[in-house]
């Protein structure tokens, strides 16, 4: 008999190689949860087709997300790792809770708004029903808990709403309504000082990047920006480098950065510097292990290959009960 808490699912876009936004926001989590509950983690392939026009890095991004999962401590042979788009009872799925959500809901969702704004042009179907396909991929695998950041806290309370919906509709108990695990680190600023760090802003710092590219992106970012001159006294409470050094430095050099350059002790370059060497060396054995496991291409698919069997099983289970709740033959 299992002793974990209950059942985690969480997917992510395809995005190829994870960048320290990704790895302190979810990465981290996905890793640490594995010892408290049966996880299902899911590579959402078919999500990253709504703003996705060029798909021919999809199946490389794919391996390169998975190799990521895989290196960063995710364990395959008791979490399940999958591509969304191997099991395709969640499209079954996405289709029937479409019944019974009101368009006004979806189109309200501040990240709807947020997606026509950053893709005018690309509009479609796809967008629009993009968080009832995430309400199909977390209750397809009757998931207890969801982590998730800050911005993602709309979507998790739809599928809320989805389940409550459906049970109420079809006079059932067979949708679980999931609750939320907030992340650690809900949002972490990019390279520029200013926003969420992402690909598509330039403004992120890629974990499997080499010690030198690694060093190159630290040294570009932008630190306290009254700060003019070495000789001007610092405010490490504004500071983007600094919120970073918090993280990957030691109690020790966190407080000496704090103090120093506060009175102007330490300058911005060699501030940088310091998170450079720490945080190169803090991501030392996740490359380490990444490139071990990309010398083994095959495996990594395996591991997708036999999540997704996995994965099917259960998803057929509650499809099952799904269709004996709506009637279907």
């Amino acid at each position: 008999m299992s002793t974990k808490k209950g059942r985690v699912f969480s997917g992510a876009r395809p995005t190829g190689r994870q960048h320290l936004g990704n790895y302190l926001g979810a990465i981290k989590n996905y890793v640490a949860l594995q010892d408290e509950y049966d996880c299902v983690y899911c590579v959402v392939d078919l999500h990253a087709l709504t703003t996705v026009e060029d798909t021919e890095d999809l199946r490389q991004n794919t391996y390169e997300m998975a190799l990521d999962f895989l290196a960063a401590g995710i364990r395959p042979e008791e979490s399940i790792v999958f591509v969304q788009s191997h099991v395709p009872q969640v499209t079954e799925l996405h289709t029937i809770l479409s019944m019974v959500t009101p368009l006004g809901k979806l189109t309200d969702l501040p990240t709807f708004k947020e997606k026509v704004r950053m893709h005018p042009h690309n509009i479609n179907y796809g967008l629009v029903g993009y968080p009832v396909l995430m309400a199909a991929d977390i209750t397809l695998y009757k998931a207890s808990v969801v982590p998730v950041g800050v911005d993602q806290a709309s979507h998790l309370e739809f599928t809320r709403e989805t389940v409550r919906s459906f049970n109420y509709r079809f006079k059932t108990n067979v949708l679980i309504e999931p609750e939320m695990k907030v992340t650690e680190v809900p949002k972490v600023i990019g390279i520029d000082g200013q926003q969420k760090m992402s690909k598509s802003l330039d403004n992120h710092i890629e974990i499997a990047a080499t010690p030198e590219e690694t060093t190159k992106r630290v040294m570009m970012m932008v630190t306290d920006p009254q700060r003019q001159r070495r000789s001007d006294p610092g405010n490490p409470d504004v500071c983007n480098v600094f919120s970073f050094h918090k993280i990957f430095s030691s109690a020790e050099e966190v407080e000496m950065v704090n103090v120093e350059c506060r009175r102007a002790g330490i300058g911005c370059v060699d501030c940088k510097k310091l998170l450079a060497k720490n945080l190169n060396a803090h991501l030392a054995p996740f490359r380490a292990r990444r490139a071990e496991l990309d010398q083994k291409p095959d495996d990594v698919w395996n591991v997708l290959e036999d999540g997704a069997r996995r994965a099917r099983e259960i998803a057929e289970q509650t499809m099952r009960e799904v269709r004996a709740a709506v009637g279907l033959p």
